[in-house]
């Protein structure tokens, strides 16, 4: 299963479109989802402490992690919302079947991400206060998607 995860992330980093007979499983899907969900909170962790003002603002690890964000919220993680990855499907999923089946609406949101994540990538390095203000849009960007499209904890 490993393979399969590295495999889908590089392909995902890369642009490539993959959906190959080891990335059709669902379970394997969900995992990589997961794993992209996980990339994404490891750059926000250190960007939201120093924002909130529990971590020293530090500009190089804020650009450094703003830009990695961006670059992962402009990947086309289409091929990870599949029929048979949601929640009621499986059990690890707590994404609510109608992001599986309203696309449309999922890539806007995406794009919301993508949109504020730039604007955090360009504000990050340059102080605390252009690096929590841009925050806001991203927060915003993840709770709207999340409060709608995923399953209460």
């Amino acid at each position: 299963m490993r393979k399969a995860v590295f495999a889908l992330t590089a392909a995902l980093l890369a642009g490539a479109p993959v959906l190959s007979e080891d990335l059709n499983d669902p379970e394997e899907l969900l995992t990589a989802r997961h794993g992209y969900m996980l990339m994404l909170a490891n750059q926000l962790a250190p960007l939201g402490a120093m924002a909130k003002g529990e971590a020293p603002y530090d500009a190089a690890a804020a650009e450094k992690a703003a830009q990695s964000l961006a670059a992962l919220a402009s990947v086309d993680t289409s091929m990870v919302w599949a029929p048979g990855t949601e929640a009621g499907a499986l059990a690890d999923s707590a994404a609510l079947p109608e992001i599986i089946a309203n696309a449309s609406d999922r890539e806007a949101r995406f794009a919301e991400l993508k949109t504020a994540a730039n604007t955090l990538a360009a504000a990050a390095g340059t102080g605390h206060d252009g690096l929590k203000a841009a925050m806001g849009a991203v927060g915003q960007a993840c709770g709207g998607c999340h409060k709608q499209y995923r399953k209460p904890e």
